[in-house]
């Protein structure tokens, strides 16, 4: 039961990450820019470190979706005839390996482990004052 509920948190949340990864492939622009800022993207003296071709989002977003599927069948929410329990196994571990490698980051731009600190929206949410209680 548990493994259900986990595995339907975790294949919702891949599932809607690559929705919003095609609505942004598609133009859309909600969570990418707040207050002249570039929410999503890290920045470099201001300016955004890449700028992200449609094509190549609809891909990520199209991978977000594979591994919200492979989770799905991991946490036996459907079935696939014929299909290998190895392979989805294997294709299981390899979503928590790519997603735990997208944590660590580069060492530089992104994850928990990055050295540039400093760009405008994590500078922004540092200084935000805490309610008076």
């Amino acid at each position: 039961m548990m493994v259900a509920v986990v595995a339907w948190i975790v294949a919702g949340t891949l599932a809607s990450i690559g929705g919003l990864h095609v609505y942004w492939a598609l133009c859309g622009t909600a969570g990418i820019v707040r207050a002249g800022a570039s929410a999503v993207l890290p920045e470099v003296d201001g300016r955004p470190a890449f700028t992200p071709a449609p094509a190549l989002t609809l891909t990520v977003a199209a991978l977000l979706e594979i591994a919200a599927a492979l989770v799905a069948l991991q946490g036996k929410l459907f079935a696939i005839g014929g299909l290998p329990p190895a392979l989805i196994r294997v294709g299981a571990l390899g979503v928590a390996v790519v997603l735990a490698a997208r944590g660590v980051g580069d060492f530089r731009l992104v994850g928990l482990f990055k050295r540039v600190r400093g760009t405008r929206h994590v500078v922004r949410a540092a200084t935000r004052r805490a309610p008076n209680l």
